[in-house]
């Protein structure tokens, strides 16, 4: 049988963090490509609770707006004073109207912590009618962490922060993973019976499992195995050390759901991208923020994509892309820029050393190499010569360009923007297009060649490219003499 919804999870997430040496708050340093706090939020919508509320403290500000963007319905209550985790959720009862049920207490800073687990909290402490229920532990460092300490029967008795634990408490491997299951009454009457006696000075919500107890009510707990589920981040080792296990069980989970991933340990894939089945990760790939690859695409090596859309069957290797929609089928790469507002049709084709923004190429057109394409719209099946430009910007605003349908623009060409190249024409290698070219056109725009003779032996006497020009020009010779029988 399914719990019932709790009344209330409340996120702490107050705390300063001083051991990040940051000036972002804690809460809001990304794992997956996600704040921790987002993390915890989404843990906890998962027991729908009639109330969610983040209780907010260092950089409010920034974190209540960053909750507003990804979890709009979440509520913040200010912690204004850090007086400790008791404090802090006195703070979140306040902001809330009087409840009855159960109150689950989290934390905004362990980003491995499931919904599976808290699931499993909440039906513990419901099936056993607990006062409160403790999710714990056992690891081989306790270090940091409060104890959990059991009476004589094995019950849960009282949890002993470090600095206030004897010796043969500190000896106790079990440990408070900060995250309870409550009942309402238990949790306020607990909350009032607080003090500050104790090595911090500061009100702990540990103690209110004592109270709990002598008040005669059942204090349960739930060992969780996965022991990286009740990991916090406290600096920058643990923030990376919590982002490399994610990212590993983030890839082993593609891979078994039929990613192909050639080097896992090089690989790098944030908790919204999305792959279907039958791609290929080659080495060196870091797939960012909402990116989804359809079917059989196959992406790197050494490709960095983010927020960015992938068709079935393409192929992109060594790129970098922010914003950008590839087709099915495209090819993309090697060494290949693709900025916000780009569109590969499919079977388009970007290739080496080619930079496009907010560029939108029809099917089967191609920008094959050393290109640059902003605000411009090429039609189906165009070629745009190495070397070409687009001049989108002329010192005030950007212009969008187009180019027709199956139109050859010849390499080393500038479009000037604003331009519309109609289909079927051709632009001559070399040109700088600035006005319209009608269909079927040849546009030529650049100067007639000529040649000085002798420039080199006027100006550039007594010079190597002056000697060179002498021997070619007397072996020139030679050859027209015996040509012509002289």
């Amino acid at each position: 049988m399914s719990p019932a919804r709790p009344a209330a999870v409340v996120v702490l997430a107050a705390g300063e963090g001083t051991r990040m040496k940051s000036s972002i708050p804690k809460v809001l340093h990304q794992v997956g490509g996600r704040a921790l706090v987002h993390h915890a939020v989404l843990a906890a919508q998962a027991l729908e609770p009639e109330h969610l509320v983040v209780v907010v403290g260092h950089g409010r500000d920034e974190v209540t707006a960053h909750l507003s963007e990804v979890a709009p319905g979440v509520q913040t209550a200010v912690q204004g004073q850090q007086h400790g985790t008791g404090h802090a959720a006195r703070c979140a009862l306040e902001a809330l109207p009087p409840l009855t049920g159960t109150i689950v207490v989290t934390y905004g800073d362990a980003p491995l912590l499931t919904a599976d687990t808290l699931h499993d909290l909440l039906e513990e402490h419901q099936v056993h009618g607990d006062a409160v229920t403790v999710l714990t532990a056992v690891v081989p460092d306790p270090s940091g962490y409060g104890r959990v300490i059991r009476d004589a029967h094995r019950a849960v008795a009282r949890i002993v922060e470090q600095k206030d634990a004897t010796e043969e408490e500190l000896a106790v491997h079990e440990i408070n993973s900060g995250v309870y299951a409550f009942q309402a009454d238990a949790l306020r009457e607990g909350l009032g019976r607080l003090d500050t006696d104790n090595a911090q000075g500061e009100l702990y919500l540990t103690d209110v499992v004592a109270h709990a107890r002598a008040a005669g009510g059942r204090v349960g707990a739930v060992a969780v195995a996965d022991t990286w589920q009740v990991e916090g981040v406290n600096d920058r080792v643990q923030l990376a050390a919590l982002h490399r296990e994610l990212n590993r069980r983030t890839v082993e989970r593609w891979m078994r759901a039929g990613t192909t991933v050639i080097d896992p340990a090089t690989t790098w894939i944030d908790a919204d991208v999305v792959l279907e089945p039958d791609t290929t990760l080659e080495p060196s790939t870091i797939l960012r923020g909402r990116t989804t690859v359809a079917r059989g695409a196959s992406i790197g090596p050494d490709c960095q994509l983010v927020d960015t859309t992938v068709g079935e069957g393409a192929q992109v290797t060594r790129t970098t892309s922010y914003g950008a929609v590839i087709g099915p089928e495209a090819t993309v790469g090697p060494y290949t820029y693709l900025r916000p507002g780009t569109r590969l049709g499919r079977g388009a084709k970007a290739g080496g050393f080619v930079e496009l923004k907010k560029a939108d190429v029809g099917d089967g057109a191609k920008v094959p190499h050393l290109s640059y394409v902003g605000d411009a719209t090429i039609g189906a099946g165009a070629n745009i010569g190495a070397g070409t430009i687009f001049a989108n910007f002329d010192g005030v605003e950007k212009k969008h360009s187009t180019v027709g349908e199956h139109t050859f623009v010849g390499s080393d060409s500038v479009i000037i923007g604003g331009v519309h190249i109609a289909d079927g024409a051709y632009i001559a290698a070399g040109s700088t297009i600035t006005n319209n070219v009608r269909p079927g056109e040849l546009a030529v725009a650049r100067g007639r060649q000529r040649g000085i003779a002798g420039w080199v032996a006027r100006r550039r006497a007594g010079t190597k490219t002056a000697a060179a020009a002498e021997r070619a020009a007397a072996a020139e010779q030679t050859s027209n003499d015996e040509r012509s029988g002289g």
